[in-house]
């Protein structure tokens, strides 16, 4: 597993991108010296994407929007927030009041539309909070808000860390995608880890061995894998994936879910990415994992390529965010893909009456295409929810339930 793909389709960064991504490649090709010749994909996923002043999340370039790397649900319509503001409006007329808490606001799209769309229902939280760890991030928000909903900044505040308690909503666009994973393959005598070798100009691939960390998560997922497949066991292997099999999981996954579930008093935590229930994202003939990089609104499978110039994801084990939410004293309120929630919360009426002019009609089908069309947003990315004290049902959950696949 060496060498870079066929990179002629990809933009080349300008000289000074380039600088800085090697600067940070230099970093990295320092810290693997210092660990002896190899370090786990984790680590350098956190160095690509959080060294302070050079990771892709920290060193202030566009990263949204068509002049960034890749386009969220909220860049291409208003409908999604407005959508996303309906159920919260369901939660805080329940609870007669109550916070919003958007965790990683990207550039406060959401925020400002969410809050519009409340002020419309009469719903307007008493606090609107933005847990953001990104000083330029912050910095954009507010811009952001300021532009769009200026009567409405004055509710908005941002936080370096959770809450101990929260009554209201906590919601989450597109987090846990970023949360650093490690990579494994399935060797003939075990399991290993797949980590990172080499240096800046030359970063690859190292097969380092398993910790009883690694064994012990493998052995409940091939267990899980058994239970729920019925598949015959491998004969090269003896559990039930082959040889050669290598994908992806996040260690942080179960205790980030718990830890937000835990500041939630009353109300509802929504959580939206792209994912599976584990035992679709682990299926036997998904060989190669989800890892997948944006640059310029092109994705490929190269992790190593313009350190810091790209953003490197992995899709969400959504059985290991259910189990997080409920081992910590949350309800699984329901788990459906992002077509069926968004329709449920009104999306097409919100087409209507449609709109004078042809090209604006048009546009307004074509967003709304992107986020439902199964080939697009709709069946990729999934919806779920969880509940504390809140005896309502939340709109948009009911169809497809797919809480049974968790």
């Amino acid at each position: 597993m060496t060498g870079h793909p066929d990179e002629s389709h990809l933009p080349r960064p300008s000289a000074e991108a380039m600088a800085h991504s090697d600067e940070l490649a230099r970093r990295i090709q320092q810290e693997i010296a210092e660990a002896g010749g190899a370090i786990r994909f984790s680590r350098y996923q956190e160095l690509a994407l959080y060294t302070p002043g050079l990771g892709y999340y920290s060193a202030g370039a566009a990263r949204f929007g068509s002049a960034g790397d890749f386009v969220t649900a909220p860049e291409i319509s208003p409908l999604f927030s407005r959508c996303l503001a309906r159920a919260c409006a369901d939660v805080l007329r329940e609870l007669d009041g109550g916070a919003v808490l958007e965790i990683g606001a990207g550039t406060g799209r959401m925020a400002a539309d969410v809050l519009l769309e409340l002020a419309t229902l009469d719903r307007l939280p008493e606090q609107y909070l933005i847990l953001e760890v990104s000083a330029d991030l912050r910095q954009r928000q507010a811009e952001t808000l300021d532009r769009m909903a200026p009567d409405l900044l004055s509710r908005v505040s941002w936080l370096d860390r959770l809450p101990e308690r929260i009554e209201g909503v906590i919601m989450g666009n597109e987090v846990l995608d970023a949360l650093p994973v490690e990579r494994f393959i399935v060797q003939q005598d075990g399991v290993a880890y797949l980590g990172v070798t080499g240096d800046r100009a030359d970063f690859r691939w190292q097969s380092m061995p398993a910790d009883s960390a690694l064994e012990d998560w493998f052995g409940d997922l091939e267990r899980a894998l058994e239970q729920r497949w019925g598949q015959p066991r491998e004969q090269t292997t003896g559990g039930p994936l082959p040889v050669g099999y290598a994908s992806e999981f996040c260690p942080a996954l179960h205790a980030w879910t718990a830890s937000v579930a835990t500041a939630l008093g009353r109300g509802l935590l929504l959580l939206i990415d792209y994912g599976l229930p584990r035992s679709e994202l682990y299926h036997p003939d998904r060989t190669a994992g989800t890892l997948r990089c944006h640059y310029r609104h092109r994705a490929h499978d190269d992790p190593f390529l313009y350190p810091g110039l790209q953003d490197i994801t992995a899709w969400v084990d959504f059985t290991t965010v259910a189990e997080g939410a409920t081992d910590s004293g949350l309800i699984l309120d329901g788990f459906t893909n992002q077509a069926g929630f968004l329709t449920g919360c009104g999306l097409l009426s919100m087409l209507e009456p449609a709109p004078a002019d042809d090209r604006e009609r048009f546009e307004q089908s074509r967003q709304a295409g992107q986020l439902i069309l199964p080939g697009e947003m709709g069946e990729r990315f999934r919806v779920i929810a969880f509940s504390r004290d809140w005896p309502g049902k939340l709109r948009g959950l009911t169809a497809p339930d797919l809480s049974g696949s968790l």
